[in-house]
């Protein structure tokens, strides 16, 4: 029996053209002028130090604050899962949520099976590599309005990378749900394949420019998901 549904956001709940198209280009093009504003912020100050540390110990490089800002922003352009840049991009994400100049996207078939799965007394959670603030702001600020009250748990890269066992381990603990009363929906199979050797459910989404997969259970959508087979 399914206790506990875990999902990705990226490609299974969110279409991956408002990551690249919409949210990345908002980060790249906000970021001088959001720092230039909170320049004091403790937040923004940790989140240079941070960088600044990691690209000296991981490229050997000294970076001032300008130089900072240049590779918060190509880190960006080449996507790389990292902590940091997680963070920051929740930050400026916030601010242009409250401006409303963002809304986040959701498949339309999302918001109804999460009110389905919520009234069976079913448990949610949201894992993804972006920050934790950013997942809260992507369902928070919806155009579907706000789906947080849906979920109970919500990680990121702090658990772990989402291609290592270990993470899907933790998170097992943290929910509090054996692994095997626990579905984890994705669009990357080895995410899923990570999530399987874990001892979780998994479910393959293949929307849109997604393929399905050969060697997980794969649906077009949410409503095709039949919690009573597997």
């Amino acid at each position: 029996m399914v206790k506990f549904i875990l999902t990705d956001i990226e490609g299974t709940t969110t279409s991956v053209d408002f990551v690249y198209k919409t949210l990345f280009p908002y980060f790249i093009e906000h970021l001088p002028e959001a720092v230039a504003e909170f320049a004091d912020d403790p937040f923004v100050v940790k989140c240079y130090a941070d960088l600044q540390l990691w690209a000296k110990e991981e490229r050997q490089q000294s970076l001032n604050e300008s130089a900072t800002t240049q590779l918060f922003i190509e880190l960006t352009q080449a996507d790389v899962k990292q902590t940091t840049l997680k963070a920051l991009q929740g930050f400026v994400w916030r601010i242009g949520y409250q401006r409303g100049e963002l809304k986040g996207h959701i498949y339309d078939d999302v918001p109804k099976a999460l009110q389905n799965w919520h009234q069976q007394g079913i448990g949610l959670g949201v894992y993804s590599s972006g920050s934790v603030e950013a997942q809260k702001l992507i369902f928070g600020s919806s155009i579907f309005g706000d789906l947080t009250p849906y979920f109970s748990f919500y990680f990121d890269t702090q658990v772990g990378a989402k291609r290592e066992v270990s993470s899907y381990q933790k998170i097992n603990q943290a929910v509090g749900h054996p692994a095997y009363d626990i579905l984890f929906l994705s669009d990357v199979e080895a995410e899923l394949e990570a999530a399987q050797l874990a001892g979780m459910k998994t479910i393959h989404l293949a929307r849109p420019n997604t393929p399905p997969s050969v060697r997980f259970t794969t649906v077009p959508d949410f409503s095709a998901i039949d919690l009573q087979s597997l």
